[in-house]
């Protein structure tokens, strides 16, 4: 089974990344910054945000919903604000997807909060709200279930440091995948943490058994050409039996994304 987790940055590069998950089809996709606007047939949309202005992919969730026709296609809205269409705001939702292939049947789901609650009037002050979301399968071929969760963590303006939010959204996030998960399942937690290898968020997640792949297998960022900032860590995969892991890969040579596509097979 393959499972891919992907920061899809609004889908800034939709030409390139919509092509590529169709070739990989991963079984199960982790999704965060996924934009949906139900009520508008345009293709892109601004997003605005002060001096921060950024072309966004309209109806993201559709897109790849059309990229992967054979996954039930899951979206998780954290808010609900406006972009862009020229002088015309558009409504619009903001927040993460999954997307499970059908021949793995969803025996269980959750869905949640790491921060705040859903923000049905406009996307907030920084740090903003945060949803996570998981899934749990069965894995006929390894005769198990698979629970997956993933969240898109805080974004503080101050920086990727220890906060006390950050660590309540860690203990909030390993709870939502305590809840999912049942005794023997193969465990996953996975997403867009936006904080270092060194922080607070990895220690809770360890000190519940979790062990952390990107670092352990030596990579050295999941970030690429398109990200001009310092810091070079913000996705990370955590598995409960780091045995059943048969490769594990952050993908550098396909720049889909100003985040690398992490790549698991178990």
């Amino acid at each position: 089974m393959k499972i891919m987790c992907l920061n899809g940055w609004g889908g800034k590069l939709h030409d390139v990344m919509l092509p590529y998950l169709a070739a990989i089809a991963p079984d199960i996709l982790c999704l965060q910054e996924v934009i949906h606007s139900p009520s508008s047939g345009k293709k892109w949309l601004t997003y605005r945000d002060g001096d921060h202005v950024l072309s966004q992919r309209a109806n993201l969730f559709r897109d790849v919903a059309s990229a992967l026709p054979e996954h039930v296609a899951i979206f998780c809205p954290a808010a609900q604000g406006v972009l862009w269409d020229g002088n015309v705001s558009i409504p619009s939702q903001w927040g993460l997807a999954t997307f499970v292939h059908r021949s793995f049947p969803i025996i269980g789901q959750v869905q949640g909060f790491v921060h705040k609650d859903y923000s049905p009037d406009g996307f907030g002050d920084h740090p903003r709200s945060r949803s996570a979301h998981g899934v749990r399968v069965w894995d006929y071929d390894a005769d198990r279930a698979l629970s997956v969760t993933h969240m898109h963590g805080l974004r503080d303006l101050a920086g990727k440091m220890d906060t006390p939010e950050r660590a309540d959204q860690a203990h909030r996030l390993r709870d939502l995948s305590g809840q999912l998960a049942e005794l023997g399942d193969l465990t996953l937690i996975c997403g867009d943490f936006n904080v270092e290898p060194d922080s607070e968020t990895l220690s809770i997640l360890a000190d519940a058994g979790m062990v952390e792949l990107v670092t352990n297998y030596g990579f050295g960022g999941t970030r690429n050409s398109h990200y001009k900032k310092p810091g070079r860590f913000a996705d990370y995969m955590l598995i409960n039996n780091q045995d059943a892991v048969r490769s594990f890969d952050v993908v550098y040579d396909t720049e889909v994304s100003d985040h690398c596509p992490i790549i698991l097979d178990v």
